[in-house]
């Protein structure tokens, strides 16, 4: 059988760092679509009502390769068209997206707290990636992971499409190196370092991840760099990439990062963000051989958790 013929592409720009939408129209063997409008009225009428969609059809905002459809066009299976979603206003975050290192190939970014890496809910365009591509002129610039919208540090970025998968195999079997610091309270009855292994399990919809019985799926080293004042300052070295895995594990330590909203307590949900307080986590090394250039690389934060002033 052969495979489906690749996606033209977008007869429509970017907008705002974000890409258009992609529809591609159906099979429809029983004709349930007469026109085009009848099966975007069946697509997103529920989700947006079908007087948008109507006003959308009418403002020449779904298009085809050959232009703007007025929806009256006959229904034809396996067409793509794209539109621009209307995003709802965002709240900007007051901090720069640093780069730390640039060339042909890649993008080490230093995203703020609070910024997420790629749009997800509420989140569209403040974020790191679509900051990023509007900043640098890189409409093409994709990530190779995700760092968590509340925790800064290293992101990289790939700037050739074609190259993304190498680099994302990477993060997918563990070749990275991972280095992070965090700032936590400081329990002198408790031996560092340490190992920690167990099972993190994180439902959908559920925003805290827990710990249950079972074979581990998680490891994180923890090392004590320093302490002063009932604080101290821990370098955190994921061997592997739950979803909150450091400050589940530092957690159960008894030691929660210091400005958590999660863990141990779940704060208010759609809580505005409180930039005075951010979580004290922080992705400070990453190192791996490329694999396109087939050298090493070692890329170093610039950026400094706030709970941990320099003396």
């Amino acid at each position: 059988m052969r495979g489906r013929a690749k996606p033209p592409p977008s007869p429509l720009p970017q907008r705002d760092g974000i890409d258009p939408v992609r529809v591609r129209l159906p099979d429809d063997p029983d004709g349930q679509w007469p026109t085009v409008r009848a099966h975007l009225l069946a697509r997103f009428g529920d989700a947006i009502g079908a007087d948008r969609v109507d006003a959308m059809l009418a403002g020449g905002r779904f298009v085809s390769a050959l232009g703007a459809v007025t929806g009256r066009e006959p229904y034809a299976a396996g067409r793509y068209l794209w539109f621009h979603r209307d995003f709802a206003p965002e709240e900007p975050v007051p901090f720069p997206v640093g780069v730390v290192y640039r060339d042909e190939h890649l993008i080490v970014a230093d995203k703020p707290h609070f910024l997420a890496t790629t749009p997800r809910g509420r989140h569209i365009t403040e974020t790191a990636v679509a900051r990023l591509r509007r900043e640098l002129g890189l409409p093409l610039l994709q990530p190779a992971h995700r760092l968590d919208r509340l925790t800064a540090g290293l992101v990289l970025f790939v700037v050739r499409p074609e190259e993304r998968g190498a680099y994302q195999t990477l993060f997918r079997d563990r070749l990275v190196r991972k280095e992070y610091e965090a700032v936590a309270p400081y329990d002198p009855g408790l031996v560092l370092p340490r190992t920690v292994r167990s099972r993190i399990v994180k439902e959908r919809g559920v925003i805290a991840a827990g710990e249950e019985p079972g074979e581990p799926n998680s490891e994180s080293r923890i090392e004590l760099l320093e302490h002063r004042e009932g604080l101290g300052r821990y370098r955190l070295l994921p061997a592997t990439g739950r979803t909150h895995q450091l400050r589940v594990h530092m957690n159960g330590l008894g030691l929660p990062l210091v400005h958590d909203p999660v863990y141990p307590v779940v704060e208010a949900e759609g809580a505005p963000d409180d930039w005075s307080r951010p979580l004290q986590l922080l992705a400070r090394v990453l190192e791996f051989t490329d694999p396109v250039t087939g050298g090493p690389r070692r890329f170093e934060s610039g950026l400094r958790l706030s709970a941990w002033p320099e003396r």
